[in-house]
């Protein structure tokens, strides 16, 4: 039967076409979805009406939009997706006409107690899009004194239909919307970890392990060793390459600021919300958010996180309504959890949802046959950036900046070669234009260190004969003026391995 055979009246029939314009007018979808339940109470005459949504990750039915006295009582609140009238229409994805409430065994009283309205009749239609339940389209009351009808519930259907597919182009944008804006957020590169030390492989050997699944990774490390560039590079081998990667340092913020930036704010939740906010866990919805200096947040925070890794899902600061993240966490830190747990300042049941796949970042003293590598990498860098020819670097300095412990490690590494560049005026590094700290330290270390000190610049000077022979032997012993045997002993006795 059509709309046509409904000999449905003038003024119904303006409203249907008014209704139509007004659900496909908006690509927002709060508005499209309130258009939805506004255009159903007025082209089915019925007091109030309401339109929900499918969550079918949690199995909830939300209250996404509602009109009559109490409906924005209602926005936002949810119930199992199996329970009540609603939840029989989206079980089976068919329309349900009630005409006494009183008599029908599904109906669910919970929502009337809660917003004091008294339903009498109610139809219940599915958006169904594809042939997926999206949602319900709701009314209720008719303001006639009769009930509602079978040709009303085939209209409501018809409704419902043109509905789901406003709902569907609406939802399409915002999921656009929240990606473009997590792209935007993340502003990404491509990783670019230098080096081919043994401890360096290792590490990199445990990412590629992990980074094809969901798991939740802790990267440990000192400061200064490249953690945010570690989960960058698992971001990027991971199937959720192409979404957004999102970054927040959780020692920068204060607890209050950290909350509203991890899950956002509604508007008027304190002041100065002039307007809602998305957080980070939304603009990296089905992406990667990075958690650095994790281990500096409070117990609270710490709380609300651990619900979030449970559920996957959390509420906005100043809201009632539940958010689904469909999220991959990796968290960073500098500290030993293990004695904060002890210490009373970190939850044990946190920390084990966090730990589930730990990577320790080794320092650079750890890897200083990389370092001839990263001093050439970061010399190029700093040339470029500050517009200077890029200088070579002289076997004494080279020698110090390999025998040095670097406290700061990589960062502090890139930071004396920035400096240097500006220093040398387009010469040849030299020691002269080295810190004092990273010059004067041989004299002060203990034999022991000394040897330690040695050992890795002789390695890390095989390594870079190596690298600018193109891994041909003969040419880096003649380079390195020792023999070819000579050469291979030494390669076998530092492990060393030409990159992949």
């Amino acid at each position: 039967m059509s709309i046509k055979d409904h000999g449905l009246p003038k003024e119904t029939l303006s409203a249907l076409v008014e209704a139509s314009a007004a659900i496909n007018g908006s690509l927002d979808l709060e508005e499209t979805l309130q258009a939805i339940a506004r255009n159903a109470a007025a082209v089915m005459q019925a007091e109030a009406s309401s339109v929900l949504l499918l969550d079918p990750q949690r199995r909830k039915l939300v209250f996404r939009a509602a009109t009559g006295e109490f409906g924005q009582q209602l926005i936002g609140e949810e119930f199992d997706a199996d329970l009540g009238i609603a939840g029989k229409v989206s079980s089976t994805g068919k329309p349900l006409l009630v005409t006494d409430v009183r008599e029908e065994e599904s109906f669910f009283s919970g929502i009337d107690e809660k917003s004091t309205f008294r339903t009498r009749g109610v139809m219940a239609a599915p958006m169904v899009k594809n042939g997926q339940v999206l949602g319900v389209v709701e009314v209720l009351n008719r303001l006639a004194q009769d009930n509602f009808t079978a040709n009303d519930l085939e209209l409501l259907q018809v409704f419902a239909n043109l509905a789901a597919s406003g709902a569907t182009n609406a939802q399409a944008h915002e999921r656009l919307k929240l990606e473009n804006r997590g792209l935007q957020a993340a502003a990404y590169r491509g990783t670019n970890i230098i080096g081919q030390s043994p401890a360096l492989r290792q590490m990199l050997e445990l990412c590629a392990r992990v980074a094809g699944s969901n798991a939740t990774v802790l990267i440990l490390g000192e400061t200064g060793t490249g953690k945010e560039l570690l989960s960058r590079h698992i971001h990027l081998n991971s199937p959720r390459r192409d979404k957004p990667f999102i970054a927040i340092n959780c020692a920068a913020l204060p607890e209050t600021l950290l909350e509203s930036e991890l899950f956002g704010h509604e508007k008027g939740a304190f002041t100065g919300a002039i307007a809602q906010k998305i957080g980070r866990f939304e603009l990296a919805n089905r992406g990667t958010l990075f958690l650095d200096e994790i281990g500096d947040i409070s117990h609270s925070t710490q709380l609300k996180l651990l619900r979030v890794l449970q559920e996957r899902e959390f509420i906005r600061v100043g809201g009632t309504k539940t958010v689904s993240c469909d999220v991959r966490i990796i968290a960073a830190t500098n500290r030993d959890l293990q004695k904060a747990i002890k210490d009373g300042v970190f939850r044990e049941d946190f920390y084990y949802r966090l730990n589930v796949f730990p990577i320790n970042n080794p320092p650079l003293r750890e890897r200083r046959e990389d370092i001839p590598m990263l001093v050439e990498h970061f010399t190029h860098l700093a040339a470029r950036h500050l517009n200077l020819p890029a200088p070579t670097t002289t076997s004494d300095a080279l020698a110090q900046l390999t025998s040095y412990s670097w406290p700061g490690n990589i960062r502090e590494l890139q930071n004396v070669i920035e400096r240097a560049v500006l220093l040398c005026d387009g010469k040849a590094i030299d020691t002269a234009h080295l810190p004092r700290e990273i010059v004067g330290e041989q004299a002060d270390q203990p034999p022991d260190k000394q040897e330690s000190g040695l050992w890795g610049y002789e390695k890390a000077l095989i390594v870079r004969a190596l690298k600018e022979a193109g891994w041909n032997q003969t040419k880096a012993a003649k380079a390195l003026n020792i023999s070819r045997d000579n050469l291979r002993y030494r390669i076998k006795k530092f492990e060393i391995e030409k990159p992949d």
